[in-house]
């Protein structure tokens, strides 16, 4: 007689089994989930480390967010979006090599084989967390419209402290221009888009083209952004608004305080260095804002907005009322508020 276990044939004697035999045989079964438990335990450290060798904080996504405002929002759900027919999605393309850490981005393509309009999408998180699948939605609706788009990752606080981040988004930026011919990009048509710290982000690259403190060494004209999409981020860290905020003694440190590695009083030109309200002006692109209602996170906008208007600069605000700050990646907001950043870029990119 013949009984089969996991694809094994395992031999027993028909008669002249001994009790010790089956004893030695359930014993050697039961073994098996033990045995492949050890080897998990010695073998995870490393399957860990080859995931990431270097700190993340996964705090801020996509269900926390959603759990934490469904609380007060029930009618809330998660945005999703499918690509067309046509759309390619290329994921983790190396976009920069710093000794052994690679960045990656996703690309997100219509099928057209025409030059097309591209974005660059920035992802938020306080500068410290996040991921750039947080983006994956808006980079999938506007790549439906016809845009080429890419969700960039690059490198937060508790792995690297500012100025870090925003050199790498100009250096995936520059990546996009060196690859224009093989993505369908047409390098003169070229926007960014970011939310929440990604907006200050994005915001920040569009307005300090060739500044050398976030150059990667390559040409002016890389860096070179033809409109912004700030999604409920701030434009100054050092506003009283902004300061009520990021600078609060009670956070000890605030994430803003995590980044630049010190407070406002500690690091003053830090602070006033990533405000892209300090560069606002003649020859900043057009700049869309669309927000929450919550003041906070416009820090700095009106400011913006009159230097932008002075130098005869397009810009536009579509605030959603009753909203909370995460509001772009939930319906019932993500449909309209994407559809407002489609119809800008497509006028600002045509």
């Amino acid at each position: 007689m013949t009984s089969e276990r996991s694809g094994q044939l395992l031999k027993i004697p028909a008669q002249g089994a001994t009790p010790s035999f089956y004893w030695k045989t359930a014993l050697c079964w039961s073994a098996l989930p033990l045995l492949s438990l050890v080897v998990f335990l010695v073998c995870a450290p490393g399957i860990a480390l080859a995931k990431a060798d270097f700190p993340v904080d996964d705090s801020f996504n996509i269900r926390a967010a959603y759990e934490k405002e469904r609380k007060y929002r029930p009618y809330i759900s998660i945005a999703r979006q499918e690509p067309a027919e046509g759309v390619s999605v290329e994921r983790n393309r190396v976009y920069r090599q710093i000794d052994d850490r690679a960045l990656r981005l996703d690309l997100f393509r219509p099928g057209s084989g025409t030059s097309s309009p591209a974005v660059l999408l920035v992802h938020g998180g306080g500068w410290r967390s996040g991921n750039k699948t947080l983006q994956e939605p808006m980079a999938t609706y506007l790549a439906n419209q016809g845009f080429v788009t890419a969700t960039v990752e690059y490198r937060l606080s508790m792995e690297a402290k500012y100025p870090a981040g925003v050199q790498d988004i100009k250096s995936a930026l520059c990546w996009m221009h060196r690859n224009a011919e093989e993505l369908g990009i047409d390098r003169q048509r070229i926007a960014i888009l970011g939310a929440s710290a990604g907006a200050q982000l994005a915001t920040l690259v569009g307005v300090t083209p060739g500044l050398s403190v976030y150059s990667d060494g390559s040409d002016r004209e890389c860096e070179t952004i033809a409109a912004i999409v700030n999604i409920d981020g701030v434009v100054s860290f050092t506003t009283p608004m902004a300061l009520k905020h990021e600078n609060a003694p009670h956070k000890n440190p605030s994430a803003a305080g995590y980044w630049f590695g010190g407070t406002y009083e500690e690091v003053p030109d830090l602070w006033r260095e990533a405000s892209p309200l300090e560069y606002a002006g003649a020859g900043s692109p057009p700049t869309l804002f669309v927000n929450s209602s919550n003041p906070r996170f416009h820090a700095g906008r009106a400011l913006y907005r009159e230097q932008l208007r002075a130098a005869g600069v397009v810009t536009e605000v579509k605030t959603f009322p009753d909203t909370p700050h995460p509001f772009w990646l939930f319906d019932p907001w993500f449909e309209p508020a994407a559809e407002k950043v489609s119809d800008f870029l497509s006028k600002q990119l045509q």
